[in-house]
């Protein structure tokens, strides 16, 4: 910034003033969202979908831990995967008058009158991994760059196929080559993402025939998942083998958003065959890096996972609700492209990594994710 030249006790007048401005500026929240006053000791709701995910208990440890240690109080509760027990929990969270709701919504969607009265009793909102859709009363989101895991997947994917090489120029194979595409939870936004990030990359491989989806199930409603359920797409898997295939056509890769997916997909190849010395298991790509892909991986069967260290989201997660408790704003770095319907809702957005057989003891056992013992190695 530069002054003209007023005078000293002008220009230092100024200088305090603006300075004091900006700070005031840093520490400042929307009063409307619940911020401010004596937290202290504050109870804090959290919300975590399932624990038929160990994805979802260890979230739901971390923030816990991490929010506890700095002198919350938590309670924290899992849905089992149920939309109206998630909305029980959230009603009674309120009730026990929790000044801070992080919520992992089952469906984006289903909790309007939730949000509302969390809006009419001055609690503020912060979506952790799932962004909650068409309501206003929603505060910060904190997740992974969810398109950029989809474009991780599909490269895995091609990498796996070696259509590509690991530094992205052209590989050996030039196809054609049959794939299969699946996708996540239609009611979960994520899923939308991964599934375009992802097909941003495969989509000029299908057009010029390098890869051949024989199914010609392309779009996102006919390969979403409902629930995640790892049994609905082992079922799924199977009907395209029983049909698509019975010609004896091979599978030759399988884009799939979520391990507990690629288990149920890779059980449902397994029983048609695949998995011997005359005939391989297809490229199977992943998520979450859940100890049974990751075992899978070692043993030569799924292919790849994307790595999410959730206990750097649940770190965000705390630090977000603790600046909001605190009546500071909480540091975000991206306000354009989470847009929930309503409004668009600020975004810490963390980095993710592709793990393969060739790097899972960089990248999981050296930082301390699993021990050597936990994954069998």
């Amino acid at each position: 910034m530069r002054l003209s030249r007023m005078g000293a006790v002008v220009s230092a007048a100024v200088l305090v003033t603006a300075l004091t401005a900006c700070g005031s500026a840093e520490k400042t929240v929307d009063k409307e969202a619940g911020a401010g006053g004596d937290n202290a000791g504050a109870l804090i709701g959290v919300t975590m979908p399932t624990r038929t995910s160990e994805r979802w208990i260890s979230d739901g440890d971390n923030v816990k831990k991490q929010l506890e240690a700095l002198g919350y109080k938590v309670d924290l509760q899992y849905a089992g995967d149920d939309i109206a027990t998630q909305t029980q929990q959230l009603d009674n969270q309120i009730t026990k008058k929790a000044k801070l709701l992080i919520i992992a919504s089952i469906d984006g969607t289903a909790i309007t009158t939730q949000l509302e009265n969390a809006k009419a009793n001055n609690i503020p909102v912060i979506a952790y991994d799932r962004l909650i859709r068409n309501s206003p009363n929603v505060d910060y989101y904190a997740t992974f760059d969810n398109f950029k895991v989809g474009v991780q997947q599909a490269t895995s994917l091609l990498t796996g196929l070696k259509v590509l090489n690991a530094d992205g120029s052209k590989g050996s194979v030039k196809g054609p080559l049959n794939i299969e595409l699946f996708a996540g939870s239609p009611d979960d936004n994520n899923a939308t993402f991964f599934f375009n990030g992802a097909m941003s990359v495969l989509k000029p491989f299908i057009d010029d025939k390098t890869l051949v989806v024989k199914s010609k199930q392309t779009d996102f409603k006919t390969v979403a998942i409902l629930r995640w359920q790892p049994k609905v797409a082992q079922e799924r898997m199977e009907n395209l083998l029983t049909s698509t295939y019975k010609d004896g056509a091979k599978v030759d890769g399988v884009l799939s958003p979520y391990d507990g997916l690629s288990i149920g997909i890779l059980s449902a190849l397994k029983s048609n065959g695949y998995g011997t010395a005359a005939q391989k298991y297809p490229v199977v790509t992943g998520q979450d890096a859940e100890a049974a892909s990751v075992k899978s991986i070692i043993a030569d069967e799924q292919y790849s996972t994307i790595y999410k260290d959730t206990r750097q989201l649940a770190k965000t997660t705390v630090e977000m609700a603790d600046a909001v408790l605190k009546g500071n704003k909480p540091t975000t770095n991206n306000d354009k492209d989470y847009d929930n319907g309503v409004k668009v809702v600020p975004s810490m957005l963390l980095e993710s990594v592709i793990v393969d057989k060739t790097n899972y003891k960089k990248e999981l056992i050296d930082t301390g994710y699993y021990t050597e013992a936990q994954l069998g190695s």
